[in-house]
């Protein structure tokens, strides 16, 4: 480029001489490099459109750039380098993200306010706030991480936001294609095609995605496929108008859960071969971006979840064999479930910019209004077969409800700029909203669950930085957030549990301090934190008089999670087109109950000062990255402590794999890249290395009690052409 450079220069004063002759003595510049690294992991600039993200704790995700296993979507290797990231490995590889941080319940993400380019993809954010919607990677620009002290602007998450923000459209051509396609261990096929481009005042944007797998485990497999569209018009440079549809759906065959016996003599077995899980789900949206003025920034969106999480399972513990009876020749009827999900969501958003003096000072003010409505049909009679088949073989189901919800939330942050260095950003949301239950529930007695749910709350929270003169920076913030008592918290979901009729909202506050910055080619961000949850929901795994297995969901009390992140990376040249990069990603947890009693059977036991269910308290993953001009090497070594799987802290594994011990595991992946030109770009990954067979956690609910083996050794080899 360089030369190029210099050609150019040298032309322009060679034509420049025929017309008029230079008598100074011609000198020859030296060759210049200019040589960059782009890290992969970045921080958010301190607004985004009408999103204020300054003095938080905050990661965005170059997914692109990366040499993680996109097709399969690895979690462990996408968050590689966001610290205190549990990865959950529960139902097949790539199929959901199941994560968390600072200790809280990863099932499916239901923690973080989850969202595509913005939009809600929570299922239903006061029944059910679970994500069903999955996204290939593939479509994946970038993925921007708020931590919980971005409940006042995003809702009543713990966790934060987590927002998946999809490729944007060719600006320099009509039409522009892409197509992704890999090849894995266990049958993994999978093909990823992108159309998109600009035309005038539009813009375009599609994909289609589709991936098949037979799963590492026996009767493990998958069938996966997606799509979105984006149309995009731009009547003036200021203004901005976007629909957008998205689909994802897959059907999931469930192998079923393992007793530690199992688990130890094949990982791979199978106990289950009737199970299906299938999540169909739709998010459409319209959206407004306006620029008032250089000053005032207005955006409106308004979206939708739509669809169904449908199941048919023989649910019953991994030591119940699922077996023709010798009488009826025939296996035992299934279990169809199914919730329809309807949620729609319009926010309004106004980010104001403001001098006072010489200071400049950010306004960020909203309005959300939620109106859901989640059809809930459970403990359908299915059928005896084998199939993936959701017909009920019996009029109705044993549970047909539905969870009505208004809400509405105002919010507003105000950055203000007390004098040069120094922020401070005092915030407030205001939530009044209430939930309706009807329905019936079949022998279970109508007056003991709660028909409506009032949910008001006022949530404040203060953040602060401060920025030094060499632009490193500290920061610190605290947050209330609150998470709503939900459909499974109101009425028993399965056959095993049983729910306290007295629940109340969980409420608490995120409170962080930190230190970041960058030196040359050193990079950091290590900060401590304290998570406070009241009202904690539990589980305790047990047996009745009669010798039946339940679980027992209520108000166990409070937790409180104290730890550190430490994320420190660094870049060293090593040759004029090579480098390597080394990184440590580290969270150390501490979560602890308080005041926590649960009760087992007629009696309660006190659990305070037992360790939190499912918090390591050490994740760690640590890596290298080697780069040759195109080529990248990367290995990465993640560990994860133990844990346990319940409040009683039980370490001897029960009969049915539900309670005990999770032991700690270590994993080693290599992937590489290498890009063959502009057009061209191939990846090799190798997950787990060593062949580990692990689990990563004891689920009380779907997809069935009991131990769940996580993928062993795999390969994947993928082919990217952009045209």
């Amino acid at each position: 480029m360089n030369r190029l450079v210099v050609t150019l220069i040298l032309l322009v004063t060679g034509v420049a001489g025929m017309a008029q002759v230079d008598s100074l003595a011609t000198r020859q510049l030296d060759e210049v490099t200019v040589k960059a690294y782009r890290f992969m992991m970045e921080r958010m600039s301190t607004t985004m459109g009408t999103r204020m993200f300054g003095n938080k704790k905050n990661e965005v995700i170059q997914v692109q750039s990366l040499d993680a296993n996109i097709s399969e979507k690895t979690p462990r290797q996408i968050f590689a380098k966001v610290p205190g990231v549990f990865v959950y490995d529960m139902d097949g590889t790539g199929n959901q993200t199941n994560i968390s941080t600072r200790g809280l319940d990863p099932h499916r993400g239901w923690e973080f306010n989850i969202r595509e380019n913005g939009n809600i993809t929570n299922s239903d954010m006061y029944g059910y706030p679970a994500s069903h919607f999955s996204l290939p990677m593939e479509a994946i620009d970038r993925i921007e991480l708020v931590r919980g002290t971005g409940s006042l602007q995003y809702g009543a998450q713990f966790g934060g936001l987590l927002n998946y923000v999809t490729r944007k459209p060719d600006t320099t051509r009509a039409v522009a294609f892409e197509s992704i396609n890999a090849i894995g261990s266990f049958g993994l096929l999978s093909t990823h095609n992108a159309i998109g481009g600009t035309l005038g005042k539009f813009q375009y944007y599609a994909y289609f995605n589709k991936r098949v797998s037979d799963g590492y485990r026996d009767n493990g497999d998958t069938d996966f496929d997606t799509q979105s569209i984006v149309l995009i018009y731009h009547p003036t440079s200021r203004l901005s108008l976007k629909a957008e549809v998205s689909r994802s759906n897959y059907v999931y065959h469930i192998p079923g859960p393992l007793t530690d016996s199992m688990f130890h003599a094949d990982p791979r077995q199978s106990t289950r071969s009737r199970n299906y899980f299938n999540p169909e789900i739709y998010v459409p949206s319209f959206s407004v971006d306006w620029k008032l003025s250089e000053r005032t920034h207005l955006s409106w969106v308004t979206s939708a979840v739509l669809g169904t999480r449908s199941s048919v399972q023989f649910d019953k513990p991994a030591n119940v064999q699922d077996a023709i009876d010798p009488i009826t020749l025939q296996y035992a009827h299934r279990q169809v479930d199914i919730d329809n999900f309807n949620s729609y969501t319009s926010e309004l958003r106004l980010l104001q910019q403001y001098r006072l003096g010489k200071l400049q000072n950010i306004l960020a003010t909203g309005v959300q209004l939620i109106n859901n409505d989640l059809h809930r049909q459970q403990v359908g009679k299915g059928t005896t077969g084998s199939d993936f088949d959701l017909t009920i073989t019996d009029e109705g189901f044993g549970r047909d409800l539905h969870l009505k919800t208004k809400n509405i939330a105002l919010f507003a942050e105000n950055r203000i700029e007390l004098m040069r260095g120094l922020v401070v950003s005092p915030g407030v949301r205001l939530e009044i909203g209430n939930s309706e239950m009807i329905g019936v529930v079949e022998n279970y007695d109508s007056e003991l669950l709660p028909t409506t749910i009032k949910h008001h709350f006022p949530l404040f929270g203060l953040s602060a930085n401060y920025t030094f003169k060499n632009e490193t920076e500290f920061y610190a913030g605290w947050s209330q957030a609150y998470r709503p008592v939900t459909f499974k918290d109101i009425i028993p979901t399965s056959t095993y549990d049983v729910i306290d009729d007295n629940l109340k909202d969980a409420f608490g506050y995120n409170l962080e301090a930190g230190y970041r910055g960058s030196w040359n080619s050193l990079r950091w961000d290590v900060n401590v934190f304290q998570l406070q949850y009241n009202n904690r929901l539990g589980t305790v795994a047990g047996t009745d008089a009669d010798d039946s297995f339940y679980i027992l969901r209520t108000n166990i009390g409070n937790s409180v999670t104290n730890g550190a992140e430490v994320f420190v990376e660094n870049y060293f040249p090593l040759a004029k087109r090579m480098g390597i990069t080394v990184f440590t990603a580290t969270s150390f947890m501490n979560a602890r109950y308080q005041d926590a009693h649960v009760r087992s059977g007629e009696n309660n036991i006190d659990v305070s000062g037992n360790q939190v269910e499912s918090v390591p308290h050490v994740i760690s993953r640590n890596g290298m990255t080697l780069r040759y001009g195109t080529a990248s090497v990367s290995l990465l070594y993640s560990y994860t402590a133990k844990s346990y799987a319940d409040a009683l802290n039980t370490e001897r594994p029960s009969a049915t794999g539900a309670v005990g011990l999770v032991p700690s595991y270590g994993l080693l992946d290599l992937n590489t890249s290498f890009r063959i030109s502009n057009q061209v770009t191939m990846r090799f990954n190798i997950n787990n290395v060593t062949d580990k067979q692990y689990f990563t956690k004891r689920p009380q609910f779907y997809p069935g009690p009991g131990v769940w083996s996580s993928d062993g050794r795999a390969f994947n080899c993928s082919i990217a052409l952009a045209l």
